[in-house]
């Protein structure tokens, strides 16, 4: 409960937070709801910059690769990720209690000049999940495996099968879904 209205809300968000985040839109909730346990789905992006130059502006928030990657090779490896499988290869997470199967809804691969864009749409995802499975991609699109090499890491469920753990920086939560 508050005495100040949303737009009120956001202007003192936004007074306070760093310069680099902002509340674009504050809404009301009901009074039990809850940001994770009410969440139904969220959306990942992740960034990489393919390209021979560093980049000045997107060094900071997007993984910066060289090599040629084979886009097609990467589609066809992310269309077998894609419905409810056990993730547990995908995880870094020791041993939990929580199940790690996971609903993968869309992969979507978007080239814009030299910059690639990974988008990940799907009912949840465990820790490290989607820079694991960005590491595994990139894997398949450097040639060093094959796409059909997922299926046997999914079924395998063991983490050391998987690709590396790539860093964060190109990675963004961009939305979370609720009913």
């Amino acid at each position: 409960e508050s005495d100040m209205s949303t737009e009120e809300i956001m202007a003192y968000c936004n007074r306070y937070l760093p310069e680099d985040i902002a509340v674009v839109e504050v809404s009301e909730a009901a009074p039990r709801f809850h940001s994770r346990l009410n969440a139904t789905g969220k959306r990942y992006r992740y960034r990489i910059i393919n390209s021979q130059i560093p980049d000045v502006f997107w060094r900071r928030y997007a993984l910066e690769e060289p090599e040629n990657l084979n886009l097609d090779a990467m589609r066809e490896a992310a269309e077998l990720l894609l419905g409810e499988h056990d993730f547990k290869a995908f995880t870094s997470a020791k041993k939990s209690k929580k199940s790690t199967i996971r609903r993968i809804d869309e992969i979507r691969i978007e080239q814009i000049e030299d910059r690639i864009e990974f988008v990940f749409t799907g009912n949840g995802f465990l820790h490290h999940m989607i820079r694991i499975l960005m590491g595994t991609l990139l894997e398949v699109g450097k040639g060093i495996r094959t796409p059909e090499s997922v299926t046997d890491v999914l079924k395998s469920g063991d983490r050391a099968k998987a690709g590396a753990l790539v860093p964060a920086k190109g990675l963004v939560l961009e939305e979370v879904f609720y009913t």
